[in-house]
């Protein structure tokens, strides 16, 4: 083949790429209107599956998943009665390995992987066409959890990656120039200045064509405070990430996706359904320019931009009282992670900065360390009607969880080190910095919430078994272990599998110090400032700092993200290498690619990790030592903690815990007098929590 018949192969190539691409669109919508249509026919009375499957050219099993009410009567009652099950046998650790992608792992760790459906022995037809149509009612299977390989292959994941360490920067950031803008109204706010402009439908194109005409010396960043512009075609796709993107990735004459500069890892757009940046270049180059949504920062009730604009100018000059060189960037997460860097020690233990952790550990982490807990407990675990509902919220709860973090080289601790251990040195342990693999049991005769999370189906999803006697293999952090083990109740019985154990240090300390009183000063400010809009704009700076600190620490779990971008038809060549195709038309090819940060310095997952296991504990246990007394779920009577939602506990009775303002205190947010039933979605929750909220305000307020 010579190069002429090559470019000829690729061009025929490129038609029945798409080609298939309209056909699988047809298909997806010709499917949509069968399934529509198999719903239509279910509802009436005498519809059977045996005789739409074949209509529908589909099995009955098909028919059965669409419209479960068409099943069988014989097989509906014969559900509903118990089953003897045979016994699933014990898989290989190397079985379970294989399965999981991963190294074999210790023995006591290996039932989790596998489930009895897996294991079941061959059945006969007609039994196999039983389980195949019960199977949309068995429970999903829960995820697998890694675990270290055993010997020397586990132990060489013990240390740091070399050349790889976070240290104080040597240069000052670089402020860019932001205005802020209403595209509701078209009000713009640019320093001191007013604009109103005309934005038409509000298009990227619109928005960067009428911020550049009204200012042309240029700007660098555009802070959307209201209209949603990116939501505006919502009502056209499936979903509103479909929408955002499209909205992001239409084209604009004269500019493109932003390719990045230097070492700039944030490059091209970030889709997000809610706040989404996208980062845009002229083609020549020689302007770089983001429109994001001041959403990241804090949420806004109808404030006007000039409003938000004084929010950031108190932001940054609180923040100027503790970082003479501090810059607000893009994001929360990206501001906290640079005025982070800024509190490294010059001298002392840590002047060379903190390595970072070999891939492998951070690897473990991302998979078996999860952030807040959501929980929503459903009847019968509470009651149908509920006599109330009131919502508990921990006032910058993360704040409360920076004062101990690991550091230096982490260690293993086996299960039969562990063992050899004393009382007294396991329970140093477990109060220290670890994270620990183990075996969990629930006690008998318990009868409140669960406490160490497990993997449920899905991705990085967890639940909290609470079932006496249930048995589970999870990761934990040392704080709710140590919070299972000594609970005011009754202690649960932990077998520890594996466990990785860091020195006790204080890497975050002064930086959360700062920001807490950052915040308190800003909060402050808020209280007694007798101007009302200057009051709003302290809130809504104090609900930054807020903002600063919790995404600051999300942002050391370094968790992948994807980012998108456009490139022309005739430029394929130009398509990101690793990068997925993700839609295209005769202008247009939109990809999609994960980033990298497996060299990022400040990658430190087991900082996060830490802190969201002790707040996770502090919703069960907090002792607020001067007031000599306990907060949290395990201090209320069984049966009335209805959800728990990242830092908030909701409750069907109040309680009388102190509030001094301080992080990680229980702060009443919510008041919804009852009967009431009890929520069973967390749309549900969400309705009665915000009527709560406009309850308690109300009566705050008479």
């Amino acid at each position: 083949m010579d190069a002429q018949s090559y470019n000829a192969a690729l061009a025929d190539l490129r038609t029945v790429r798409d080609a298939i691409k309209k056909a699988r669109t047809e298909l997806t919508k010709l499917e949509a209107d069968r399934d529509k249509q198999i719903a239509q026919l279910a509802s009436y009375e005498k519809a059977k599956a045996e005789r739409i499957a074949p209509a529908a050219g589909l099995s009955v099993a098909d028919i059965v998943l669409l419209a479960p009410a068409l099943a069988p009567h014989r097989l509906a009652a014969a559900d509903d009665a118990p089953q003897p099950q045979p016994p699933a046998p014990e898989p290989s650790p190397a079985q379970t390995a294989s399965e999981a992608g991963q190294q074999p792992p210790q023995q006591g760790a290996a039932a989790l992987s596998m489930s009895a459906a897996r294991s079941q022995p061959t059945a006969s037809p007609a039994a196999a066409e039983t389980t195949q149509r019960t199977a949309p009612q068995a429970p999903p299977e829960p995820r697998s959890l890694p675990s270290v390989p055993e010997g020397v292959v586990g132990d060489a994941w013990f240390t740091h990656t070399t050349g790889l360490a976070s240290t104080r920067p040597n240069f000052t950031q670089q402020a860019r120039s932001t205005v802020f803008l209403d595209t509701a109204t078209g009000v713009l706010v640019h320093r001191d200045q007013t604009h109103r402009l005309d934005l038409g439908a509000a298009s990227a194109a619109e928005i960067l064509t009428a911020v550049f005409r009204t200012l042309p010396e240029g700007v660098e960043r555009i802070y959307i405070t209201a209209g949603d512009p990116w939501h505006r075609d919502a009502a056209r796709y499936p979903y509103l990430r479909d929408a955002v993107a499209a909205w992001l990735n239409a084209p604009i004459p004269g500019w493109r996706a932003d390719t990045g500069r230097g070492r700039d890892r944030m490059a091209g757009h970030f889709v997000h359904a809610r706040n989404p940046v996208g980062r845009y270049q002229r083609e020549n180059g020689e302007q770089h320019v983001e429109i994001r949504s001041v959403g990241e920062w804090f949420d806004l009730d109808c404030d006007t931009p000039h409003i938000v604009r004084d929010a950031f100018v108190l932001l940054w000059q609180a923040l100027r009282r503790h970082w003479n060189d501090a810059v607000l960037m893009g994001s929360p997460s990206q501001t906290g992670r640079d005025l982070w860097t800024r509190t490294i020690p010059t001298r002392g233990q840590h002047a060379d900065g903190f390595p970072v952790l070999s891939e492998e550990l951070r690897g473990l982490l991302h998979a078996t360390a999860g952030q807040g807990r959501n929980e929503l407990l459903t009847p019968p675990r509470v009651p149908d009607q509920l006599p109330q509902l009131v919502e508990y919220d921990r006032t910058f709860a993360y704040a409360k969880h920076t004062w101990k973090s690991p550091v230096g080289t982490p260690r293993r601790i086996t299960a039969a080190t562990f063992a050899a251990w004393s009382e007294k040195e396991q329970m140093r342990a477990l109060y220290g910095c670890g994270h620990w693999h183990v075996r969990v049991t629930v006690p008998d005769g318990w009868n409140h919430v669960g406490l160490l999370p497990a993997p449920a189906p899905g991705d990085r999803a967890w639940h909290y078994p609470a079932t006496p006697g249930a048995t589970f293999t999870t990761w934990a952090g040392g704080p709710e272990i140590h919070t299972a083990l000594t609970n005011p109740l009754t202690p649960w019985k932990i077998e520890i599998l594996d466990g990785i154990l860091w020195e006790d240090g204080k890497p975050l300390d002064d930086w959360a110090k700062k920001l807490k009183e950052t915040w308190t000063n800003l909060s402050a400010q808020a209280h007694f400032q007798g101007n009302p809009e200057q009051a709003r704009a302290a809130h809504l700076a104090s609900r930054a700092v807020r903002s600063i600190l919790l995404y600051g620490i999300g942002a050391f779990a370094q968790r992948p993200r994807m980012v998108t971008g456009t490139t022309p038809r005739n430029a394929e060549r130009d398509v990101p290498t690793g990068a997925e195709i993700i839609g295209f038309d005769d202008q247009l090819i939109t990809w999609q690619k994960p980033t990298g940060f497996s060299r990022d310095p400040n990658a430190h997952p087991e900082w996060a990790a830490a802190i969201w296991s002790g707040a996770r504990a502090a919703l069960l246990t907090q002792r607020h030592r001067d007031d000599n007394t306990h907060a949290g779920a395990l201090h209320t009577p069984p049966g009335t903690v209805v959800a728990f939602r990242t830092d908030a506990l909701y409750l069907t009775q109040p309680q009388n815990w102190p509030y001094h303002h301080q992080p990680g205190d229980y702060l009443l947010k919510g008041h919804l007098a009852g009967p009431l039933s009890a929520p069973t979605t967390e749309e549900e929750l969400l309705t009665v929590r915000d009527a709560g909220r406009a309850a308690l305000t109300t009566a705050q307020e008479a």
